[in-house]
């Protein structure tokens, strides 16, 4: 048996049905998909997603990366993607291993690792080849679900393997640089740990830029650059799906969910989320509880 048909074989244990399952080991996130998808617009954390069954697509921009078993996909820091499972049934589902990235792990790592950051940094969203090292990894931390005694300690070592790993790996120099804080993706980094960590509530742009360490100008070019969107379009993007999530999981109607995530005006939240999901707050939250909603 493979390491890619074991960590399949582990999933299937704890995905019973499509969706997006979260797990008692905080970092780790199942997702199961029983047939293809259509495009979905969700901000992915920056985390590391390997695909034991199936296919899929992300696009940012006018990027659009494919991968499948063969490979993984790093985002190294967060971004709104549009995703689309390519290949998935109920005979073979489409089954993604997400493992968010620790920052302070990653930190950590990089001050005992000597390795190198001069030279060509690899984008922040890429794909590369699958290792089988990883792949083995990833299949022990999924297996530790069933073991809940021991994942406590555990977990987090196999967590602390895979980033490490990671920073081996054709990503290593886009890593390093985010943990040194010495380029405009990593201060980028810390723009969007501050919006997301404060999208319900109004802020200034100076205080994203403080947090970030750059000056407003320079932030909204490099933000721009890097996530296609400004700052303040991030912000709404993180509150249309955090509305979106509690729509889903509680019912909420739209008015409700509006204001929970910080908006004022219930029509301007069901103008914005039109203008991104391409449907009404009720309509497309029916859709994807119908769709068993795989969104990441």
């Amino acid at each position: 048996m493979t390491h890619r048909t074991e960590l399949a074989r582990q999933m299937l244990r704890f995905t019973p049905e499509s969706g997006v399952h979260r797990t008692p080991i905080g970092r780790l996130t199942l997702i199961r998909s029983d047939q293809p998808t259509d495009d979905l617009p969700t901000v992915y954390e920056a985390s590391v997603c390997l695909i034991a069954q199936g296919a899929k697509t992300v696009s940012l921009g006018g990027r659009s990366l494919v991968y499948d078993a063969a490979s993984y996909l790093i985002v190294s820091v967060d971004l709104p993607l549009v995703g689309r499972v390519l290949q998935a049934s109920a005979q073979a589902p489409y089954l993604c291993c997400k493992i968010d990235i620790d920052p302070a792990v990653l930190t950590e790592l990089v001050m005992q690792d000597s390795g190198e950051t001069a030279g060509s940094v690899p984008p922040p969203l890429a794909v590369h080849p699958a290792d089988t090292r990883l792949i083995d990894a990833a299949c022990r931390l999924v297996e530790l679900l069933g073991q809940p005694a021991q994942a406590g300690v555990l977990a987090p070592l196999i967590e602390k393997e895979i980033l490490y790993r990671l920073l081996i790996g054709p990503h290593g120099p886009a890593l390093r640089r985010i943990a040194q804080g010495d380029s405009h993706v990593g201060r980028v980094g810390r723009a969007t740990a501050f919006i997301r960590e404060n999208y319900r509530k109004p802020f200034r742009i100076d205080d994203v830029a403080t947090a970030a360490g750059m000056s407003p100008s320079s932030l909204h070019e490099h933000f721009k650059a890097i996530t296609t969107l400004t700052p303040l379009e991030f912000q709404k993007r993180l509150r249309l799906e955090a509305a979106r999530a509690l729509m889903i999981s509680t019912d909420a109607n739209a008015a409700d969910a509006a204001f929970a995530v910080g908006y004022q005006s219930p029509s301007q939240f069901s103008r914005e989320y039109r203008r991104v999901f391409s449907a009404s707050p009720r309509m497309d939250a029916q859709r994807l509880k119908a769709s068993g909603y795989v969104g990441a």
